[in-house]
């Protein structure tokens, strides 16, 4: 059977595939042409293609920023310049239209050069349908990429023992507690350390009137979706708001899988579950949780902390240090002032939610026909391994040292130029960034916010790495566990019920397949006993 035949028995599956657009700070920044190494960082070797006076022309897509003119983006010239190479990058703000594009690529077979994987389910398809090219046998030749990313995130690219995706390098969450100081020091409260606590804040910020407007129009806590790597499928308000709480009580946000003793658990079946929603349910019995929290959509959660709706939020730094947001939230009242907390310690510890720590920004895939074009296949691993580290990975971060950046005691300092002509300049990190470092250095001013969230402990989930077994609907699954788990916090159904509603999940919904899946996948990539 033709490639382009066993694609097409499966493209119907491939364009239904669920897909998030995982992009990273929309201002990213770049480094000099002039100082770009002429040979890429980290290869082993430069291919004849390399010294070839002719560029070779590759193309790139991806669901991510807009891109600017080839005359007015200095990224493409300096990579040209330093590589040899007619770069043609397209990105599609809109996953969908990228989507469309793609699978209508694929199918006639004419593919791109690199170009994105949007999850795991069309990393298999694509695959199975023979369209990737199997990267194992090419390690050798991806110097750089490997010692960036190192062994874990270049198993998040493997597909039944096969590498066929470079995936990016891991973001950082963003998210924690924040909360309203000037509404603690007019009701005498400190700072609420354990989930006994964050229910008396939460329940006095209800109650007891703290912007002194003599209404009863505040709520204790808010929160809205958390950009997919800490909600999963599950509610964003709903698990944003309550992701903490069940982080005490060592259990991970429903949907998520992580490993406890060694052995694989999912949130749904573990034994504290009832527990962590015995006391999450508390929150919601007391209203002291905003009663919209479930609909919440955008940045919702934001305006309802910056209007004074909400004493607590569970959110990102970005969106309430950033200096706009700061100034809004002065614009409406210039003695507020939000600070971010640690994760309230419960019966199991203190965790701010969870992780998955298998997710990446972003999966790349390189077709299986350039196995028979060596010159563009070596320049495709050039590109890779330059932007990975070295002069390259300046480049594709900073901008233009000089212009973009300049060094200070050998530590990159950008200047504004960068926010203002760089916002693009993440769709060319095709490999990723160190995260803490460039959010450092990008965000002076918000660097001790970035510095704090990066060091709160979270629940470690895993389900990045697994690939969904033939015979389970995710999709279907998790609407059926977020609708019920709603139902349980918000008291329509009885918490009495659980069990007959984890053996409703395992068996109609077939989770229980998923299960015995997860724990052969993660077993085989040494990740459990």
């Amino acid at each position: 059977m033709s490639q382009k035949r066993r694609f097409a028995l499966g493209l119907a599956v491939f364009t239904m595939l669920a897909s998030t657009t995982l992009a990273g700070c929309s201002s990213s920044g770049t480094k000099s042409a002039d100082s770009a190494s002429p040979s890429p960082a980290g290869s082993t070797t430069v291919s004849p293609a390399a010294k070839s006076s002719d560029p070779v022309k590759l193309e790139v897509i991806e669901n991510a920023a807009a891109m600017p003119a080839p005359d007015a983006d200095f990224i493409k010239q300096a990579l040209d310049k330093a590589l040899g190479l007619n770069l043609m990058v397209t990105s599609y703000a809109a996953v969908a239209d990228y989507q469309n594009n793609l699978n209508v690529r694929v199918a006639s077979a004419n593919y791109p050069d690199l170009f994105q994987i949007v999850d795991r389910q069309a990393l298999a398809q694509l695959s199975q349908s023979d369209v990737l090219l199997d990267l194992t046998p090419y390690l050798d030749k991806l110097g750089s990429v490997k010692k960036f990313l190192g062994e874990d995130n270049l198993k998040k690219g493997y597909y039944n023992g096969k590498l066929y995706a470079i995936n990016k390098a891991p973001q950082i969450d963003y998210w924690t507690y924040w909360v309203r100081k000037d509404w603690l020091d007019k009701l005498n409260l400190k700072v609420p350390t354990t989930l006994d606590e964050l229910y008396a804040v939460a329940k006095a910020f209800t109650e007891n009137d703290p912007d002194g407007n003599g209404k009863k129009d505040t709520v204790g806590i808010t929160g809205g979706s958390g950009g997919g790597f800490h909600t999963f499928n599950f509610n964003g308000g709903v698990g944003a708001a309550i992701s903490p709480i069940l982080g005490g009580h060592g259990v991970g946000i429903p949907g998520s899988v992580y490993i406890k003793d060694g052995k694989a658990v999912d949130a749904y079946h573990d034994p504290a579950m009832i527990e962590a929603l015995t006391d999450a349910k508390k929150y919601f019995d007391a209203k002291v949780i905003d009663s919209e929290v479930a609909a919440n959509t955008g940045l919702q959660h934001q305006q309802k902390a910056i209007q004074g709706q909400a004493g607590i939020v569970y959110i990102d730094w970005a969106n309430i240090k950033k200096d706009q947001f700061v100034e809004q939230t002065k614009a409406v009242n210039p003695k507020a002032e939000w600070i971010q907390i640690a994760a309230p310690k419960g019966p199991a510890g203190q965790f701010d939610g969870t992780w998955d720590s298998g997710k990446s920004p972003m999966m790349l895939g390189i077709p299986k026909k350039l196995e028979k074009d060596p010159v563009k296949l070596q320049k495709v691993f050039d590109l890779l391994n330059y932007v990975s580290e070295g002069k390259g990975a300046e480049l594709v971060q900073y901008g233009i040292e000089g212009k973009h950046y300049t060094l200070e005691n050998g530590k990159p300092k950008p200047t504004d130029l960068l926010g203002k002509e760089g916002g693009y300049i993440w769709s060319y990190q095709f490999t990723g960034r160190p995260e803490l470092e460039y959010l450092s250095a990008r965000f002076v001013n918000q660097a001790s916010y970035i510095d704090f969230t990066s060091k709160q402990p979270r629940i470690q989930a895993v389900n990045g790495y697994l690939d969904i077994p033939s015979g389970y609907n995710p999709a279907e699954a998790d609407r059926y566990g977020t609708e019920e788990i709603i139902k349980f916090l918000y008291g329509k159904r009885p918490l009495s019920e659980y069990d007959q509603f984890l053996k409703t999940l395992d068996t109609q919904f077939n989770y229980k397949a998923f299960q015995e899946s997860a724990q052969k996948q993660l077993k085989s990539l040494g990740m459990t006993k």
